[in-house]
């Protein structure tokens, strides 16, 4: 297995500063698309597009034949190339400053921010931070930081996000393959992890096909935003264990924590809201 030590951190610290920009521009049909994908669970107000279809905007639209073996775009372009196989989406903090609406064009400026090592329960780590800025003319309407985790190979004799099935209850919300899918195109995204089941459960190692860290912030900052209302609105999320498609989640709230929690207890994604005054 590969370690720490078998990594050449100088070489992927030089990533550190490196910038990209991308524009795009919030079309009625991906609105629309949006809003079809999640429904009531999203706030709709007026022309201003729900908290979390920001994800959508601008993803990199890479041939096929720069891509990896998990579907992602290949290791060593804006990504500085980690050499552990398996990476995911951790986390990160994001602050909505003013609306984004129908027809704006919008301009993300990505930097990359630090590169760091840890030592985990299931092995080694390395955690890149990257901070975005997105912009509508001269104004500032979104500021994130998104930490991205690669680690190695983790195997166990028991499936990777097993347990917590059964019949959904009327406040469940369950992603289904449809909805996976649904994602997965508007966001451009070509990780095996969410449509590939034989991939998903046999290279990696899951009980099924998994769900998008972004559909569950989704989840939960819009719950939030209801609460405190979205502008000026913070929130540091990160997700907890995997959600597996079909598996009914819950969301609970307690002093501006709001998670998501499946059938068995299991809390897979959680978020912490706080609004400026």
């Amino acid at each position: 297995m590969t370690t720490l030590a078998d990594l050449d951190i100088p070489h992927l610290e030089s990533w550190i500063g490196r910038e990209e920009v991308a524009q795009d521009i919030v079309t009625p049909g991906l609105a629309e698309r949006f809003a079809a994908t999640f429904g009531d669970w999203v706030l709709s107000e007026g022309d201003a597009v729900p908290p979390g279809l920001h994800w959508c905007l601008a993803p990199p639209a890479v041939p096929e034949g720069g891509l990896g073996p998990d579907g992602h775009p290949k290791r060593g372009g804006f990504l500085p190339p980690v050499s552990f196989p398996n990476r995911m989406w951790a986390g990160g903090e994001v602050t909505f400053h003013a609306p984004i609406r129908v027809g704006d064009e919008v301009t993300r400026t990505s930097r990359i921010e630090s590169l760091k090592t840890k030592e985990g329960r299931s092995g080694p780590l390395v955690f890149v931070s990257v901070r975005h800025v997105l912009t509508v003319g001269t104004t500032r309407v979104i500021e994130e930081r998104q930490d991205i985790v690669y680690r190695p190979d983790a195997r166990s004799d028991t499936p990777k996000g097993a347990g917590g099935e059964g019949t959904p209850g009327q406040d469940d919300f369950v992603a289904g393959p449809v909805t996976l899918f649904r994602y997965s195109a508007m966001s451009f995204n070509g990780h095996r992890i969410h449509y590939d089941h034989p991939y998903v459960t046999e290279t990696e190692g899951y009980a099924g096909l998994v769900v998008h860290g972004p559909i569950q912030a989704t989840l939960l900052i819009n719950a939030a935003a209801r609460d405190l209302g979205t502008e000026g609105l913070s929130v540091a999320y990160r997700g907890l264990a995997p959600l597996i498609s079909g598996q009914p989640a819950r969301i609970h709230k307690d002093e501006g924590r709001y998670w998501l929690e499946k059938r068995d207890g299991t809390a897979t994604f959680e978020a912490r809201a706080s609004r400026d005054s």
